[in-house]
């Protein structure tokens, strides 16, 4: 029983002496205790201490045996704990991942991000038809985007992809800009999103993001080429994405921020564009 008091006694004094603040009095009497420059070193920036001393103060702890190294030590500001490094292909979604929409490649057992492409284009379709009607047959207004491919290309018909939001990496002083763009400049969920399967012509792909007839128009994806997806909350600030059923081999794209629309204005949209 007396053993085992002791041992918890000397636990709880050590736990104590852990959680205690270093003071100078502390200093001073490791330093009496003979533990040596090195260990007490060690223990000054083990717990970040740093001490704005006076001349008179320096002086006074030398006299009690501090060393130049001690005090030095004491003087020395911690250094500022460097942000935790970003990966821009790690397949693990816990790791932290600037601020953007990523395709997870199962074969390479990675991540490639997605930049989104941007469209300051507006092109019509079905004008003769428009004319010829008086309004009655619907034209079309696309956002047209360069090259007939995307870069990014899924091996898989049915892809994963993760979208990683501001909110994911909270140590970072400054919001990444991978979403300040356009009417959409804080993005926070998947459902801000609309996959599509872009149309390629020549030297270009397009999305119709409008129609307009004698009824009236309308700006935005048509409710009948949206494709659905589906998303889950893997931690704050990221989310696991993949369409609700497999993709047929062609080019695809997640689009939001539509802005401006009409046959003589352009049209912005950012497409974060990918291929099967």
């Amino acid at each position: 029983m007396r053993a085992g008091f002791f041992a918890v006694a000397l636990i709880a004094c050590a736990t104590a002496a852990n959680a205690e603040p270093l003071s100078l009095d502390t200093i001073v009497s490791l330093a009496k205790a003979g533990l040596g420059d090195e260990a007490i070193v060690a223990k000054i920036r083990s717990s970040e201490t740093h001490m704005d001393l006076s001349v008179d103060e320096m002086i006074d702890l030398r006299s009690k045996g501090l060393s130049s190294s001690i005090i030095a030590a004491l003087l020395t500001k911690p250094a500022p704990s460097a942000p935790a490094a970003l990966s821009v292909d790690s397949p693990d979604p816990m790791a932290g991942h600037p601020a953007g929409v990523y395709l997870l490649s199962n074969t390479a057992q990675k991540m490639q991000r997605i930049d989104p492409t941007v469209s300051n284009q507006a092109k019509t379709g079905g004008i003769l038809g428009y004319a010829l009607t008086g309004g009655i047959a619907s034209l079309s207004v696309k956002a047209s985007i360069q090259n007939e491919t995307a870069r990014v290309h899924a091996n898989e018909t049915l892809p994963t992809f993760y979208f990683f939001f501001d909110e994911s990496n909270p140590s970072l002083a400054v919001a990444n800009t991978a979403w300040a763009a356009g009417n959409a400049a804080t993005v926070t969920s998947p459902a801000e999103f609309t996959l599509i399967r872009l149309t390629k012509k020549q030297g270009r792909r397009e999305a119709r993001v409008g129609t307009a007839n004698i009824g009236g128009a309308k700006t935005g994806v048509m409710d009948k080429e949206r494709i659905s997806f589906g998303y889950e909350l893997v931690r704050p600030g990221v989310f696991r994405v993949k369409p609700d059923a497999a993709l047929a081999a062609g080019e695809y794209g997640f689009i939001y921020s539509i802005v401006g629309g009409g046959t003589g204005g352009a049209v912005t949209a950012r497409i974060f564009d990918f291929s099967i």
